[in-house]
């Protein structure tokens, strides 16, 4: 499953955010309230006390999550190291999620107060081939050519897409500060593809090409999805869409790759389990735990620790150099999504 801006698109599975502080119960007539004026305050404090820790654990959820997320592209270029291809890597990521989704699919449904219609069926199939296998293939694909910054960069415009999506199919026009804020983030991607470019390696347009495909693709699943999760819940859509990427990502190995591709080192191996585990399934759970704590504005604001760990990650383990206009087109994207992120909360 893709992650575009870290996965922190997520719809939350609980429609409620933060719980309101609560204010001590107005005392009684006649006085009556000085006797129970410290059991009150006693109640409020631990209510208070109770909604900072499920905040800060929402906070942590969301983070964590985002962090995790962002290994992906760290993992995926390892392997390449160890000579497997994207569609190898890609089978073998989802062969190991496949069954947690399959889990997390019969929870989901048990809890669920009704089944799914024929309609809705035939809707999570096509968003799983859209949002969870397309969308994860051109992004394996381009991390062939592309450093792991510019991938993430690249990923993160998933939101100015869906913005300028929305204006073409639904007639909604992008405000003032919002056009400002596609500026700045399509000037940051700019940068850092011109700093790489400057290497003289043509891949990068391939690279670059393939993985704004797969930000077009999450974005897409994006808007199709918005009225669907109401309906069916976002973990259950998540579960099934996921599901249905599993079975298309393995059939497309077995139909492109003879089952001697599988003679891999044990190094790729370890790492798909990582990469199928704690950055696939453990950072969507989290983070929809998160929603449910915090809300999906503060997650959304949390999830810009995706592309900031990526680069940390990517000059730790990968030895990625990063320059100045690398830095500058970093904060730059970042930038021009949380302006679109907080326009898209302000308008009404």
């Amino acid at each position: 499953m893709d992650d575009p801006a870290a996965g922190n698109q997520a719809q939350s599975p609980v429609p409620t955010g933060r719980v309101a502080g609560r204010s001590p119960a107005p005392a009684d007539a006649g006085g009556s309230g000085a006797v129970h004026a410290t059991p009150a305050r006693g109640d409020a404090a631990r209510a208070a006390s109770a909604d900072r820790r499920l905040y800060l654990a929402g906070i942590l959820l969301a983070a964590g999550g985002a962090i995790l997320f962002s290994g992906k592209a760290i993992i995926v270029k390892l392997g390449f190291r160890f000579g497997a291809d994207a569609v190898t890597l890609l089978a073998l990521r989802m062969l190991v999620a496949f069954p947690l989704f399959l889990l997390m699919g019969w929870w989901a449904a048990r809890r669920a107060v009704r089944p799914l219609t024929g309609g809705e069926r035939w809707r999570i199939a096509g968003l799983g081939f859209l949002g969870y296998y397309l969308a994860s293939f051109l992004d394996f694909a381009g991390l062939a050519y592309i450093s792991a910054t510019l991938e993430r960069l690249i990923l993160y415009l998933t939101p100015t897409l869906v913005l300028l999506i929305g204006w073409a199919a639904f007639g909604r026009r992008p405000g003032r500060v919002q056009w400002i804020a596609l500026a700045v983030s399509y000037l940051g991607v700019a940068l850092a593809f011109g700093h790489d470019l400057q290497a003289g390696d043509k891949g990068i347009l391939i690279g670059g090409a393939l993985v704004f495909g797969s930000a077009l693709a999450y974005a897409l699943y994006l808007v199709g999805s918005g009225e669907l999760v109401a309906r069916v819940g976002a973990v259950r859509l998540t579960a099934y869409a996921s599901s249905v990427a599993s079975v298309l990502c393995i059939g497309q190995f077995l139909l492109l790759r003879p089952l001697s591709a599988l003679a891999l080192p044990r190094e790729v191996y370890w790492l798909s389990l990582l990469n199928g585990t704690l950055c696939t399934v453990a950072p969507v759970l989290m983070v929809m735990l998160g929603i449910a704590r915090i809300g999906s504005g503060p997650a959304a604001q949390i999830g810009m620790l995706g592309p900031v760990s990526t680069i940390v990650l990517s000059m730790l383990v990968l030895g990625e150099p990063m320059g100045p206009w690398q830095v500058a087109g970093t904060g730059l994207v970042l930038g021009g999504v949380l302006l679109v992120s907080r326009a898209q909360v302000a308008r009404p």
